[in-house]
């Protein structure tokens, strides 16, 4: 991926090099807001509009219609300039305005909104309004939504919610410290993405709040700017560089989303579509449509649960060296301390299997579930009791099996209770 300068073609020229905005509406056209005026770009041909000749275009926007809304800074009057099919239209002789719009955003409902320095005009449908916002000079930076179609304003102070004509905090889920940002991008998965000029770049989704920061690989902490691209993609330039967010084949979880330890030493796909894991150190964790919880946490404590042999116990910061669930969605959990399952949110431990190292569990088509001890052998249980016991001596081995694994093809299977394991590759032989 290279850079290359554009150049307009010879007796074309833009209004200045200095551009401080850009858009590409959807007929294919590209719009180039510079500090001495406006210009478009399609098929080849360069087109200047002298009613911007010598203006600041600081902001561009499409509409729902089609029309290219123009926000102009300009000392003492600043204007508000629609352009619909070749033809141009300004507001703000008045003064109203100030000098000039720095924001301008329409909502889902259609409602197109004009940040001013002292305030917030909600310039159509219908007749303009405005709404001061007192003390608050250079107030609009930018604007969004919020999930529930609240207007979002950056402010000098942060964030805030526009809600019946006032004022509110906006909260952010999750820890997030303070940061100062100039803009706001609503990408087309509903996910906000929020710029700060010290703390990198803020993503917020389903709920959840990520930072991405310097130290994560991101350029720079200060994010410039934002764009979506028609694949979806989210640029940040950043003074560092530009970097570009996409959806990978791999996504990374760690403590930030939510994992109690970085350590993973178990994973299960649960039938809902849930993922459970065990973490070194960290008890056993479910993530579950992007919300990561860990068992045995209340909302209000962060230590290690316990364990107990009382049908309500849970794991006491044990780690998880196995997972599986049953053909009734019992999630079944292995511990150096002991063995048991979840049900409804409750553990139950399980008497007369030794806890320690057990690689793997399976259950066959009669419902008897096996367990591999690395120690103790195979067991065998069936309803939460022992039915047996094998060595893995009597099974003819000498070393432990990795894997188990219920054989539902094998005829065999139907009428006895039949389970495959594989132990680990010897290394004296080359078989």
């Amino acid at each position: 991926m290279r850079n290359v300068p554009w150049q307009p073609p010879p007796n074309q020229h833009l209004p200045s090099n200095l551009v401080y905005s850009l858009l590409a509406t959807r007929d294919g056209t590209l719009w180039i807001g510079t500090d001495k005026g406006l210009a478009s770009w399609k098929d080849g041909r360069l087109t200047t509009y002298a009613a911007f000749a010598g203006q600041i275009a600081f902001k561009l926007l499409e509409d729902r219609e089609g029309s290219v809304w123009v926000g102009v800074a300009a000392i003492p009057k600043g204007n508000l300039c629609a352009i619909h099919n070749g033809n141009v239209q300004c507001y703000g002789a008045d003064g109203g305005l100030g000098d000039g719009v720095y924001g301008l955003y329409e909502d889902s409902k259609g409602n197109l909104w004009a940040g001013v320095r002292n305030g917030l005009w909600r310039w159509q449908p219908g007749p303009p309004k405005f709404y001061p916002l007192p003390g608050a000079p250079e107030a609009i930076r930018g604007l969004g939504e919020d999930d529930d179609g609240a207007l979002l304003i950056v402010m000098r102070g942060g964030i805030s919610r526009f809600v019946d004509g006032k004022i509110e905090m906006y909260q952010l889920r999750g820890t997030v410290g303070p940061f100062q940002t100039e803009g706001l991008l609503r990408d087309r998965n509903g996910s906000l993405w929020i710029p700060t000029v010290n703390r990198g770049l803020v993503h917020v989704h389903q709920g959840r709040t990520d930072v991405y920061a310097q130290s994560d690989s991101l350029s720079s902490d200060y994010v410039t700017t934002l764009f979506e691209d028609r694949e979806g993609d989210i640029w940040a330039g950043t003074r560092g560089g530009l970097d570009r967010f996409r959806d990978f084949a791999v996504t990374t979880f760690s403590v930030k989303q939510g994992l109690s330890n970085a350590l993973v030493t178990s994973v299960l796909a649960a039938k809902d579509g849930s993922v459970w894991l065990g973490s070194a150190l960290g008890g056993l964790n479910r993530w579950n449509q992007g919300q990561m919880t860990t068992f045995g946490k209340s909302r209000t404590q962060a230590r290690a649960a316990t364990f107990s042999d009382k049908p309500k116990g849970n794991l006491k910061g044990q780690s998880p060296n196995s997972l599986f669930q049953d053909s009734s969605g019992r999630i079944w959990v292995s511990t150096l301390r002991g063995i048991g399952y979840l049900e409804n949110d409750r553990f139950f431990p399980i008497s007369g299997i030794p806890g320690g190292r057990v690689p793997s569990m399976a259950e066959d088509t009669r419902g008897n579930l096996w367990i591999a001890n690395q120690d103790d052998g195979l067991f065998q249980s069936f309803h939460g009791k022992v039915v047996q016991q094998f060595s893995w001596a009597k099974l003819g081995h000498k070393d432990p099996a990795m894997v188990l694994a219920a054989d539902d093809v094998s005829p065999a299977c139907k009428s006895s209770r039949t389970v495959r394991f594989g132990s680990p590759p010897r290394t004296d032989s080359a078989d």
